[in-house]
């Protein structure tokens, strides 16, 4: 399966692309979301309050670089600066391809408040390809699919100057509705290891009901349903976003903390899946903490709006 960025999103919808990566040798991480109807985006809720929000003119590219170099942007663009076509999305200066070989990923990103330059290439290619999607929802207003679980990335950025490889990992996600409408909370975690790439995701609805899925694929790309691990907790992160995580034999840790906000943390995990101990990307989101007051005042400082 190739990443398709033409299709038709509904108004208060939204699509986005997910990448993230881990150096080979562990020193660096990424990861990479481009919007089409940026959920995180404060502009596209106040829109959506008036009345139906044309997503095409709510799009970013989020790019947020972990270790030596670091830096984190996101800058919105209206539907002027959007350009798609069946393989291929641009967002203002910024550019996803797929050429055949590989989704190309050409950025050209400033940093907010303090502005720095992210420019550069990454090249993901897929090691381990998917073509299910899956429902979160009862409903099936919110639609994932794992593309590519397991995938090759390559990072070659002049400014900040980085060049590294590394293990990595693209997903698609659609929906008919802003995320907070459905959901409370999420708790998201993938994981390289030797018998394939393991996925767990588990979803808190706003009615109080819950769902887990714990997914394995095979190198052929062929999709397991394991048994949901152990449920384990993490330490908060320091805004006191809850960080639960599973493992089959009960014991996890933090091994670092990559991202710490007031709604969401992205985290490197060790657990245990499938037998082995392995590092995961972890992701902790909190949904109606997003769409309280006092987080919308404060989310223009890190996301400007250009048009």
């Amino acid at each position: 399966m190739i990443p398709v960025f033409d299709q038709h999103i509904e108004h208060d919808g939204y699509a986005w692309w997910y990448i993230d990566a881990i150096s080979n040798d562990g020193q660096h991480g990424l990861t990479i979301i481009a919007f089409i109807g940026s959920v995180f985006s404060p502009y596209y809720f106040w829109t959506r309050a008036r009345g139906p929000a044309n997503p095409l003119d709510h799009c970013a590219v989020n790019v947020a670089l972990y270790g030596p170099g670091g830096r984190w942007c996101m800058t919105e663009r209206g539907k002027g600066d959007v350009h798609r076509s069946a393989h291929s999305l641009q967002i203002g200066p910024s550019n996803l391809n797929w050429d055949g070989d590989a989704l190309t990923i050409d950025l050209d990103e400033w940093t907010a408040p303090l502005p720095r330059r992210v420019r550069g290439q990454i090249r993901v290619r897929p090691k381990v390809s998917n073509q299910q999607g899956i429902d979160l929802d009862p409903d099936g207003r919110h639609r994932w699919t794992p593309v590519w679980p397991s995938a090759q990335v390559e990072v070659v950025l002049n400014q900040p100057q980085l060049s590294w490889q590394g293990s990595g990992y693209l997903d698609h996600n659609t929906g008919l509705e802003p995320l907070e409408n459905q959901f409370e909370q999420w708790f998201w975690l993938r994981a390289s290891t030797t018998q394939g790439p393991v996925v767990l995701y588990d979803t808190q609805y706003v009615n109080g009901g819950r769902s887990s899925l714990a997914l394995h694929f095979d190198r052929n790309g062929h999709l397991n349903t394991l048994p949901a691990p152990e449920r384990v907790t993490l330490p908060r992160s320091r805004w006191r976003v809850e960080r639960p995580t599973r493992s089959e034999d009960g014991q996890a840790e933090l091994q670092a903390v990559w991202e710490d906000t007031p709604f969401y943390a992205r985290s490197l995990v060790n657990t245990q899946l499938l037998g082995e101990r392995v590092t995961a990307v972890h992701e902790s989101l909190s949904l109606q903490r997003f769409a309280s007051f006092w987080i919308q005042q404060m989310l223009p400082f890190r996301m400007p709006r250009r048009k």
